[in-house]
Formats: C-alpha cells, sequence, structure tokens
C-alpha cells in the first residue's frame, strides 16, 4: 500500500508577510514576493503556500487568485503557534556589508533574541541601513523555519549600551586579551554576547566595560577571530549550552 504523501510537501514555498493572519484572512502579495513565487517557483491557482506573520505562527495557505503582480491567498489552517527562542541577545560593533550580512543572517539562523549593532571606537561601519538588515533577518527566517523574527535594535555607542544596561542579564564580553574559556562559561539566560569591530576594543573600553557589574570576560579560543566570526562562534557556543538545540 503506498504511502500517504506528506502535505505540504516539503517544498512548500515558505513567506513572511507583514499583516495579521488568521481563519478569516485573505492576504494579497505583490511586490517582490510575488514575483517569486509567479516567475520562480511558478504557483498557480490551488497551489499550497506557507506564510508566518511574526504575530500568529505559521499557516498553510493556498494560492485562490493569481494575477500577473499579484496573487490572493487563500488560509487553510494553522501550521504552528508562533515559536519562541532562547533569552539572547548578540551585540556586535558593525563591520563591512557582506560580513555584516552574514552576521545578521547566521545569528538568525542560531537563534538569536536580539540583534544589537554597537558603536565603539574602532567600528569602522557607524551607519547601519535597517532596511537592508531587516531583508537579510526576513529572508533568514524565511529559510530556516523560525516563526518569530529577533528584533533588530538601533545602533548604539558602547557607553550608552553599559549605562542603560538592564539589571538580570549577563554580558558576555569576547576580549581578545582573554577570559574564561565561553565552553566551560556558566551563564544561563538571559545573557548578552558582545563582540567587538574588526581592530578590536581600545583599552579605554575594555576599562569601562571590566568596571560594569554585568559584564563576564569570556575567551574564544587561541587563534584571533575575525569579527563575524567571534560572533557566530560565541553564539554557537552559548546556544549548544544554555539554547535550545538540545531540543525538548
Amino acid at each position: 500500500m503506498a504511502a500517504t504523501p506528506a502535505w505540504p510537501p516539503a517544498s512548500t514555498p515558505r513567506l513572511f508577510i507583514d499583516t495579521p493572519l488568521g481563519p478569516e484572512s485573505a492576504p494579497v502579495i505583490d511586490g517582490a514576493p510575488a514575483h517569486y513565487l509567479l516567475n520562480v517557483m511558478r504557483l498557480k491557482v490551488g497551489d499550497p503556500l506557507l506564510l508566518f506573520d511574526d504575530r500568529s505562527g505559521e499557516w498553510l495557505a493556498s494560492v485562490a487568485e493569481a494575477g500577473r503582480k499579484v496573487l490572493t491567498v487563500r488560509i487553510e489552517r494553522q501550521v504552528r503557534a508562533r515559536g519562541t527562542v532562547p533569552d539572547l541577545w548578540l551585540c556586535f560593533a558593525p563591520v563591512k556589508k557582506a560580513r555584516l550580512d552574514w552576521i545578521i543572517e547566521k545569528a538568525t539562523e542560531l537563534g538569536v533574541a536580539r540583534l544589537q549593532p554597537v558603536i565603539t571606537e574602532r567600528t569602522i561601519v557607524e551607519r547601519v541601513k535597517a532596511e537592508r538588515l531587516a531583508a537579510q533577518i526576513v529572508e533568514a527566517c524565511e529559510q530556516c523555519g523560525r516563526t518569530a523574527l529577533p528584533e533588530l535594535a538601533e545602533p548604539v555607542k558602547l557607553p550608552a549600551l553599559l549605562r542603560d544596561w538592564p539589571a538580570g542579564r549577563a554580558l558576555l564580553f569576547a576580549d581578545e586579551a582573554g577570559g574564561t574559556p565561553l565552553s566551560v562559561a556558566a551563564a544561563p539566560p538571559p545573557a548578552a554576547i558582545l563582540t567587538g569591530p574588526e581592530g578590536g576594543f581600545t583599552d579605554r573600553e575594555r576599562e569601562l566595560l571590566v568596571a560594569c557589574p554585568a559584564v563576564r570576560r569570556i575567551a574564544l579560543g587561541p587563534r584571533i577571530l575575525r569579527a563575524e566570526t567571534a560572533a557566530i562562534a560565541a553564539t554557537g557556543i552559548w546556544m549548544a549550552q544554555h539554547g535550545d538545540w538540545a531540543g525538548d
């Protein structure tokens, strides 16, 4: 007897739309997403797709109407509720475009709850294009199956970050001068990781950090890591220790 095929198929397109979804909603998709669905995925009336809205979870839908540049979809049923992620913030000094995009993409895939750009004395890229980073977040969530987008915070200078740091949240400072190996550091959520720019932190910044009660100096091994490597390596180690990688 032939097995019943999985529904929806694993190849079903998955899309974020910034509008509330529910059993009675009939979202209209246009612009670049519609172009992708119509001309790349070749969707037609009746074909399935998965939608999530960062509010109510993920929904199975089908194409109700397909025009040249617009699709109207019909909501079939809820597939998943909005998921949760470990309470980890990634605080990072912005780096050059392609490497910054990589940090955003991989941190989103790894399950970071909040992305916080931090302007340091040696930060080369001080102007962050939030719209481009938001697009990277959405694409990463669509790819990895997240139903909750990470929060993208406004850039903040390091002294202001430390001044307003919330009580009870450990700040794991990746210090190139050394510290406790992150692999053995006990830092359950709520927690945050701070990584620096290409040129590292200045002595003055290191003094500010060490003086902050929430800060714990951590080390990321014996080699000098690029800024983007340090951010993602630290996130991965923390997720393996305190995050959701182990499952239920």
